[in-house]
């Protein structure tokens, strides 16, 4: 899905890690809640209430997900999953453009 229709978007930025990370809140009829939002490069941790359901649209990522050992990288077009109440690390190489859809509990 290139474009959402008939959502809220909320003007106020999330700003994080000084500006390195912002996003916007985009809300559905449903309920539904997303953030679309950049990232500079740079080393990141995030922590979750919900699950989450990260998608990189451009850029690309190196995650180290909750329980495990391993980095992964996830490039444009690609996604994962983050379990709810839980923290991630990322390792952004260049400009990451996401998408962040919540899960509801």
């Amino acid at each position: 899905m290139d474009a959402f229709e008939n959502v809220t978007a909320v003007k106020k930025a999330n700003v994080y890690f000084g500006g390195k990370v912002t996003s916007r809140t985009i809300l559905f009829p449903s309920g539904e809640k997303k953030t679309l939002g950049i990232m500079l490069a740079g080393d990141y941790e995030f922590s979750t209430g919900n699950a989450e359901i990260m998608e990189v649209l451009s850029g690309s990522m190196d995650v180290l997900l909750p329980g495990e050992t391993e980095w992964k990288t996830f490039a444009a077009g690609t996604s994962y999953t983050v379990k709810a109440d839980s923290s991630f690390k990322l390792r952004v190489p260049e400009i990451a453009d996401y998408c962040c859809s919540y899960l509801p509990r």
